[in-house]
């Protein structure tokens, strides 16, 4: 089944973990935390990916990730998305 408009698929899970499939919002790839587990798949996977992006991380810490990154869209960045960008390794 494909996402609705204005979404896209992605899969989640770290090496030797089931993978899950997730709904996300396309506005997802303009936040910061979001370009970081892109920049990991593409480390991963490369980019000649099949399919919804598979993304290299556990999906406890992926949900984590996109509450907060929802939470953001309100416009509060907070000091919540430099922890999260210093986890991840941003600058």
């Amino acid at each position: 089944m494909p996402p609705p408009k204005g979404c896209m698929a992605v899969r989640v899970g770290q090496e030797g973990e089931e993978q899950r499939r997730f709904v996300v919002p396309v506005a997802y790839l303009d936040h910061p935390l979001f370009a970081e587990l892109l920049d990991m798949a593409a480390q991963e996977y490369g980019f000649n990916q099949k399919g919804p992006i598979a993304i290299p991380c556990g999906v406890d810490h992926f949900r984590h990730v996109s509450d907060v990154i929802h939470s953001d869209q309100g416009g509060a960045a907070g000091h919540r998305l430099r922890h999260f960008a210093a986890c991840f390794g941003a600058r």
